[in-house]
């Protein structure tokens, strides 16, 4: 049975107080930042309505562009290493034994409920020097003192894994179960290795969600805000502190709206591919 197209305009009454409630808290408050972006910033924090290109100049400079670079490197890095050892992960899961994947699952779904501030407190803890991992390693023979392992970038990536890892399992997991197992079979009788047979076949079969899988963890460790500063210094900061810091601190709100204006378009423009990416899934 194919669904009927709507015929009538009160065929679409479902869809009017989502459109208001998007209208009203994204449309709307988009907008007004579009406008304050082109502001003229007076001295003293103060700012007068014009149209001026002068904050998106400012953002186009070696240092707003390293920041930008950074954030952009950082947000694939998380993506990446996350979908790698997402995919496997969810791939055993799926297979195992009802009682293991509901343990799994209940264990990851707690994960989301923790805050960022949770986390992040939690990880500088375990990386300090007084109540660490070192302290661990140190006891073990394996260090000869306890050294503190943040602030650094090892830890902001560590923590922002962490705190993705979840969304990627969840997000794999329903195509996973979805799966044909005698594909896996099918390779094995043919006389291929495991590790071959899961490249070439798994892989390929679910190349379309592996992509949509990293665009979603892309976007969200590019909105990333309290983990760089909880666990990393000043120049690994990401473009969403780098706005808090022009907005409320630099009372630069022209240019804290332009940045944010970059960083809402870079992620609706993702989060279209990653849409696009998983109808095509479909389709297929």
């Amino acid at each position: 049975m194919r669904p009927e197209p709507p015929r009538r305009i009160a065929d679409y009454s479902p869809l009017a107080f989502p459109a208001v409630m998007l209208t009203v808290f994204f449309v709307v408050p988009f907008g007004i930042m579009v406008m304050v972006s082109f502001f003229r910033r007076q001295q003293g924090g103060f700012y007068t309505p014009d149209f001026v290109l002068e904050s998106y100049a400012r953002f186009l400079s070696t240092f707003f562009g390293g920041v930008l670079s950074f954030s952009l490197g950082l947000a694939a890095c998380v993506a990446l290493i996350c979908v790698i050892v997402g995919f496997p992960f969810t791939y055993e899961l799926a297979r195992a034994k009802r009682w293991v994947q509901v343990s799994w699952l209940v264990a990851l779904l707690s994960v989301l409920s923790l805050s960022e501030v949770i986390i992040g407190f939690a990880w500088s803890t375990l990386l300090s020097r007084t109540a660490g991992i070192s302290n661990l390693l140190v006891w073990l023979g394996m260090m000869d003192k306890p050294v503190a392992l943040t602030p650094n970038f090892g830890a902001v990536l560590t923590g922002m894994v962490y705190q993705a890892f979840p969304y990627t399992v969840l997000v794999l997991y329903p195509a996973m179960a979805r799966l044909d197992p005698t594909l896996m079979e099918a390779a094995r009788t043919l006389g291929s290795h495991p590790l071959k047979a899961f490249l070439t076949v798994v892989v390929p079969a679910l190349r379309n969600t592996i992509v949509a899988t990293f665009i979603m963890v892309f976007v969200f460790a590019l909105g990333s805000y309290l983990l760089p500063q909880l666990l990393g210094r000043p120049q690994h900061w990401t473009l969403s502190v780098l706005i808090t810091d022009q907005a409320v601190y630099q009372s630069n709100m022209p240019f804290a709206a332009a940045m944010a204006v970059f960083l809402v378009l870079v992620t609706l423009s993702l989060v279209g591919l990653a849409l696009l990416v998983g109808r095509k899934d479909a389709a297929t």
